[in-house]
């Protein structure tokens, strides 16, 4: 909808004493457009209106109103003196309308304040909880870490005081790839008392592996690959005494040669467990034979070799021959 139109020359003549162009437009437009004089009035009747500074819109009034004033309109002074104050009115209420609107956008600006404060609050306090899980997760996984290393530590402790035919409480842990068999009921009959073989065999035990060591000097690889082929063929027997294959092991056999058989004391250390050769071709342990003691008591020197390479027989001091 387009503004009504209004005499120019008495919308002239009202910004001239002051008044805006919206408010001067609406007073003629409202008075019928018809002096001065009557839209100053209308202006001071409806000063307080809320919509008195916005342009009139040509559908509120229906009527058409002629736009040239035929009559010359005479200003008097007592209008002359009401424009200064009415203009000075229009511009107080528009600063208490910008303060209030400022008011209202500092109360935004606080509330956001406020909004983001709160939030800003929220995350630290997540955050922190989130540390104080970990924290609490780190701590319990340490625990845990060293609950394990004390079990380890147990397990080994009673490995060795079973070995060695000293009193234990609870089943031994011992890696299977070199040790018996836990589930042996050969082995778990094995009184702690039985498990004492003569100092003169066990130290003969020692001197076989600390001679291999000498021959292959600079080599220790040889040597580990010898003594864990050794613990397999004692295990084996501990674990299946009644069975021959075990108990038989042919000398010319290409696996036993590279990493027992082409050492002396490799066959030595088996002969000591009570194995004898026979006929020149094989390794043989008669079943009558077979000592649940001795072959435990050889684990032991074997394993220590292996499992204790700082404390065991390989850090003692080597001779210069056999």
């Amino acid at each position: 909808m387009a503004v009504p139109g209004v005499d120019k020359k008495l919308l002239c003549e009202l910004e001239e004493m002051g008044f805006p162009e919206a408010r001067a437009t609406r007073a003629l437009h409202y008075s019928g457009n018809s002096s001065v004089e009557a839209a100053i009035s209308w202006i001071i009747d409806h000063e307080n209106d809320a919509d008195i500074d916005e342009m009139p819109l040509s559908a509120q009034v229906p009527v058409d109103i002629p736009i040239e004033a035929s009559d010359p309109f005479f200003i008097s002074e007592e209008m002359k003196l009401k424009a200064p104050e009415l203009s000075d009115q229009v511009r107080k209420n528009r600063e208490v309308e910008e303060k209030k609107l400022e008011r209202s956008r500092e109360k935004e600006r606080i509330r956001a304040g406020k909004e983001l404060q709160v939030a800003k609050r929220m995350a630290e306090e997540n955050e922190r909880k989130r540390n104080v899980a970990q924290r609490k997760a780190d701590v319990e996984e340490k625990r845990r870490a060293r609950e394990r290393v004390h079990q380890k530590l147990q397990q080994d402790k009673a490995e060795r005081r079973g070995w060695l035919g000293l009193p234990v409480e609870g089943p031994l842990s011992v890696n299977p790839a070199i040790s018996f068999s836990h589930e042996s009921k050969n082995l778990e009959q094995v009184k702690p008392a039985l498990l004492t073989v003569s100092a003169r065999k066990e130290d003969l035990m020692r001197e076989c592996l600390r001679s291999l060591k000498r021959q292959v000097m600079g080599d220790d690889s040889q040597v580990k690959k010898a003594v864990q082929t050794l613990l397999i063929y004692l295990r084996n027997v501990a674990n299946n005494p009644d069975d021959e294959k075990f108990r038989k092991i042919r000398l010319g056999n290409p696996a036993f040669q590279s990493r027992v058989g082409k050492f002396k004391q490799g066959v030595k250390f088996l002969e000591l467990c009570g194995f004898e050769i026979i006929g020149g071709e094989f390794l043989y342990l008669p079943k009558d034979k077979v000592d649940m003691a001795t072959l435990a008591e050889a684990w032991a020197v074997l394993n220590s070799a292996i499992t204790n390479p700082y404390f065991g027989l390989f850090s003692r001091s080597v001779d210069a021959g056999d």
